[in-house]
C-alpha cells in the first residue's frame, strides 16, 4: 500500500483477509485439477457386462487389472502428464487451447480479421517456422476446405466435452447411490429418485458458484484418496497377493487370448478407467502444469492403481459379486462412511465438470461458435468462475433425462466412455500438429506420438463403435446437436463479416461528407459498433444515407477476440485515426481473449476517451509506438494504448456521486426528461466522470483544441449506435445454404441475447441500424 510519505506496509488485518482469500482459492482449485475419482465405482462392473459375462473367471480379472494399470500408466501418465501438459496456451489447457496455439502460428482461422498487431501482442510468442514445416503450413492456409475440416474436428471434441456434461453428473451421482442397494432394500425406481433429486439439487446450486463448495468439499475428496488407497491395500493383502504379478504385459496377451473379439468389445468398459484425463488437462489453466505433474503421479495414480489391484484380488475370489464390486469389497463396518464420501466426492467432481462445460461454452463464444448467452461471474476473488443460466438447465434436463432413460450405470457408461475416447483421440490429432508448428520438431517425431498414441486410442474408440447399439449413440447424437448449433452459428457469423467486408465504405466516401451535402454534426460522441477492423462499416452508411447527421466525434468500436487466453489491459486498446484530424473521427480495436471476462463495466467510455486522448497526444508527439497495421487506404496508423498510463494523461477526471439527478449537458430536452423518468424508476447511485485539462500544461495548440473538443463532445453526451441486422441467404444460393442461413441462424440470432445486450450498451444512450444482409 501506497501513502503520500512513502511505502508502508498493509494492516494486519489486511494482510489476513489476503491470506484468506489464497486459502480459498487454491484449496478449491486442488480438487477440479486432479482427476474424476468416481471411475473405481463402476469400471470392472461395466467391464464384465455383455459378452464377457461367459468369462468371469480369475485369469480374466488378472488381464482385466492389467490391462487398466498399462493403460493408465500409457495415457494418463505418459501421454498427459509427460507430453501433453507441456503444450498449454499461457497456461491454459484443453481442446480449444491447443487450436488457438496453432492459429497463431498458422492462419487456420476462417475469420478474416487478424492483424499484424495482433501478432505483436505479448501473448503470442515467437514465431519461427522450419523449412519442412513451413512448406505444410502454406499447404494447409491456401486450402480453405482443411481450415474447415480442422475447425469441424475442434468443435466436436468441444461437443463430446459438453456431452461429458451431461454424463458425469448422471454416472457418477447414479453409480454411488446405487451402492444404497446393497445394504438398504431399495427398488431400481427408487434409487433413480434419490439420485435424481440429488441432480436437481446440483444444478439448481450451480447460480450460487462452485468456489465455496470446492472449498468445503476439497477435505472430502483428499479422504476419498485416502480412502481408495487403504480400501485397495487391505483387499489385496486379505483376499488375493498374488494379483500383483499381474502388472505384467503378460496378462493382457493371456486376457485377449482366453476371451477373443469379447475381450476387445469389453475394452469399452476398461476405457472407463481414464476418463479423467481430458478434464486434467482441460483445468491446466486453475493450477500450474507441475503442481498437476506432481499431483497425479504421486498421489492419484499410486491411490488408483492400489484401489482397482484391490478389487481385482477381491473380485478373484468373490466373481459374483462383480454387478457391485466396489462397495462389495468396502468392509461392512466402513460402508456408509466410505457410501457418504463417495457420494460426496461424486457431487464435487460433477460441478467440476458442469463448470468446465460453462467455461468450453464461454471459449466457443469468444471464437464466433457459439450463440451469445448470458454469462454470470459467481465469485471476485476466482478468475474464471462462471455461470450460464440457460445451459445449465438444459444440462439438467439432459442429464435427468439420462439418468431416467438409462436407469444403470453400464449403459450410461458406455456412452460416457464414447465421449471420452473421442475427446483424447482428437487432442492426439492436434498434439502431433502442435509438435510440428509450435515446437518446431521434425515431421517424424510428431508421426512417433501418433502412432503410438494414436493407436492405443484407436483400438479403444474402435471397441466404443461396436457399443453404439446398446447406449453410446447418446454422445453420437448429442454431439452431432451441439455441433449443428455450433457450425450454424459460426457459418452465419462468418457470411456476415464477409457481407461487411465487400460492403464497406471506403475512406474517401468518409471524406466527401460535407455540409454542402446537407450532412449534420450534432453534439456529442457516437460510438459505432462493428465487427471490422478497417473502413467504414455499411451500417453506418446505412444511417447517414436515411439520416443525414452524425456526431461531432465519431469512434469506429471493434470488439474482437484473439486467440490467447488473455489480454493484458495495458494491451487491449488499440486506436487509430480516420481521415484529417479536423474530422474527428477515431477507431478503437478493443481486444479479448478467449478466456477474458467482458465485465459490465462502467468505465468502458471513460477507457475509451483516455486512450483516444493519448494518442492524440502520442500523435502530436509523433512516438514510434505506432504499429504498420494500417495505411492510408484503411484509415492511417494505429497505436497500443495502455488504460493504466493515467499518470501521462493530460485529460483529468473528477468522480461525482448522483442520486436521480440528470445531467445539465447540450442533450436536448426530451432526452433529458426521458432520462429523469428513467432514474426516477430505477433510483441508484449514478458515477459521474467530467474531463478537464490542466490550464498550466504547455501543449500544442492543435492537440489542446483536439482534446477540448473531445472533453466537449463528451459532456453533451454519448450516443452508441449498433447494427441490429437481419441475415438472409440470396435467392440464387443453394436449398441447403438458405435453410442454413434463412432458419437455422436466423432461428438462433432471434433467440439469444441481442448484441447490444452482449456489449453492455446502456439503453437509454442506444441507436439501433436495422440493416438486412444479403449473404
Amino acid at each position: 500500500m501506497e501513502s503520500e510519505a512513502g511505502i508502508s506496509s498493509p494492516p494486519p488485518s489486511v494482510i489476513k483477509e489476503e491470506l484468506i482469500k489464497k486459502l480459498i482459492i487454491g484449496v478449491s482449485k486442488f480438487w477440479c485439477s486432479l482427476w474424476r475419482l468416481t471411475s473405481p465405482l463402476y469400471v470392472y462392473t461395466s467391464t464384465f457386462v455383455g459378452r464377457l459375462q461367459d468369462h468371469q473367471n480369475e485369469e480374466a480379472i488378472f488381464g482385466a487389472f492389467s490391462l487398466i494399470f498399462w493403460t493408465l500408466t500409457l495415457i494418463p501418465l505418459a501421454k498427459y502428464v509427460l507430453i501433453v501438459l507441456s503444450a498449454d496456451d499461457s497456461g491454459e489447457g484443453g481442446t480449444f487451447a491447443l487450436y488457438s496455439l496453432l492459429c497463431r502460428h498458422v492462419k487456420f482461422s476462417l475469420l478474416p480479421n487478424r492483424q499484424p498487431a495482433d501478432e505483436e501482442l505479448s501473448a503470442y510468442g515467437p514465431s519461427t517456422q522450419l523449412a519442412v514445416s513451413s512448406r505444410l503450413k502454406k499447404f494447409l492456409e491456401k486450402h480453405e476446405r482443411y481450415r474447415t475440416a480442422l475447425l469441424i474436428v475442434v468443435l466436436c471434441g468441444a461437443c463430446m466435452v459438453i456431452g461429458d456434461g451431461i454424463l458425469t453428473p448422471a454416472i457418477s451421482v447414479l453409480s454411488s447411490v446405487s451402492g444404497l442397494a446393497t445394504q438398504v432394500k431399495l427398488t431400481e425406481a427408487e434409487v433413480n429418485l434419490i439420485a435424481c433429486g440429488i441432480l436437481v439439487g446440483l444444478f439448481a446450486l450451480q447460480r450460487f458458484g462452485t468456489h465455496w463448495v470446492a472449498f468445503l468439499f476439497a477435505p472430502i475428496v483428499i479422504i476419498w484418496l485416502m480412502s481408495l488407497f487403504a480400501i485397495g491395500l487391505y483387499n489385496t493383502v486379505y483376499w488375493n497377493p498374488k494379483i500383483v504379478v499381474a502388472m505384467s504385459p503378460h496378462y493382457i496377451i493371456r486376457f485377449f487370448r482366453e476371451t477373443g473379439r469379447d475381450g476387445w468389445i469389453a475394452l469399452a468398459g476398461i476405457l472407463l478407467s481414464i476418463t479423467g484425463t481430458e478434464a486434467m488437462f482441460a483445468n491446466l489453466g486453475h493450477f500450474t502444469a507441475l503442481s498437476i505433474r506432481l499431483a497425479f503421479a504421486f498421489v492419484v495414480y499410486p491411490c488408483l492403481v492400489v484401489q482397482y489391484m484391490g478389487q481385482a484380488a477381491f473380485l478373484s475370489k468373490n466373481l459374483s459379486s462383480i454387478p457391485t464390486s466396489f462397495y462389495d469389497s468396502v468392509p461392512k463396518t466402513l460402508f456408509w462412511p466410505v457410501f457418504g464420501i463417495a457420494t460426496l466426492a461424486a457431487i464435487v467432481g460433477s460441478q467440476a465438470v458442469i463448470t468446465a462445460t460453462f467455461s468450453i461454452i464461454k471459449q466457443c463464444n469468444a471464437l464466433g461458435c457459439f450463440p451469445r448467452v448470458k454469462i454470470v461471474h459467481t465469485s471476485r476473488h476466482m478468475f474464471g468462475q462462471i455461470y450460464i443460466p440457460e445451459i445449465n438447465w438444459i444440462l439438467m434436463i439432459l442429464c435427468l433425462a439420462v439418468t431416467v432413460g438409462f436407469r444403470d450405470t453400464t449403459s450410461i457408461g458406455i456412452a460416457y466412455g464414447i465421449a471420452c475416447i473421442t475427446v483424447m483421440f482428437i487432442s492426439t490429432w492436434l498434439m502431433a500438429l502442435v509438435i510440428v508448428f509450435v515446437w518446431q520438431k521434425n515431421i517424424p517425431t510428431a508421426a512417433a506420438f501418433l502412432l503410438l498414441f494414436g493407436s492405443i486410442e484407436g483400438i479403444y474408440l474402435s471397441s466404443s463403435v461396436t457399443t453404439v447399439p446398446h447406449g453410446g449413440w447418446l454422445p453420437l447424437v448429442l454431439a452431432l446437436i451441439f455441433m449443428g448449433i455450433m457450425y450454424t452459428w459460426h457459418y452465419g457469423t462468418r457470411e456476415k463479416y464477409n457481407f461487411d467486408l465487400h460492403n464497406k465504405a471506403s475512406l474517401k466516401w468518409l471524406l466527401t461528407l460535407s455540409p454542402s451535402l446537407g450532412i449534420a454534426r450534432v453534439p456529442g460522441i457516437g460510438l459505432i459498433y462493428s465487427e471490422l477492423t478497417t473502413g467504414i462499416p455499411a451500417v453506418f452508411s446505412h444511417f447517414v444515407t436515411n439520416f443525414p447527421a452524425f456526431h461531432k466525434v465519431l469512434v469506429f468500436v471493434c470488439v474482437k477476440s484473439v486467440p490467447v487466453p488473455y489480454v493484458s489491459p495495458e494491451e487491449r486498446f488499440l486506436i487509430g485515426r480516420l481521415g484529417p484530424k479536423s474530422y474527428r473521427v477515431y477507431r478503437c480495436i478493443v481486444r479479448y481473449g478467449y478466456k477474458d471476462i467482458q465485465r459490465d463495466d462502467s468505465d468502458f467510455e471513460n477507457q475509451i476517451i483516455h486512450s483516444i486522448a493519448e494518442f492524440i497526444q502520442m500523435e502530436a508527439a509523433d512516438v514510434s509506438q505506432f504499429s504498420s497495421s494500417g495505411s492510408p487506404s484503411s484509415g492511417g496508423r494505429t497505436a497500443v494504448i495502455s488504460i493504466r498510463s493515467v499518470e501521462s494523461l493530460i485529460v483529468t477526471e473528477q468522480l461525482e456521486l448522483e442520486v436521480n439527478a440528470s445531467i445539465q449537458s447540450s442533450e436536448s430536452s426530451t432526452f433529458q426528461s426521458l432520462r429523469s423518468v428513467y432514474e426516477e424508476e430505477n433510483p441508484c447511485i449514478r458515477r459521474r466522470v467530467r474531463l478537464q485539462l490542466p490550464q498550466s500544461s504547455a501543449m500544442d495548440s492543435c492537440v489542446r483544441e483536439e482534446l477540448t473538443d473531445l472533453i466537449q463532445a463528451k459532456e453533451a453526451g454519448i450516443v452508441y449506435i449498433v447494427g441490429n441486422t437481419y441475415v438472409k441467404a440470396r435467392r440464387s444460393s443453394s436449398f441447403l445454404k438458405k435453410m442454413v442461413i434463412d432458419i437455422g441462424y436466423s432461428y438462433l440470432d432471434k433467440n439469444c441475447r441481442g448484441a447490444s445486450v452482449a456489449l453492455n450498451v446502456p439503453h437509454l444512450s442506444l441507436i439501433e441500424v436495422g440493416m438486412i444482409y444479403y449473404v
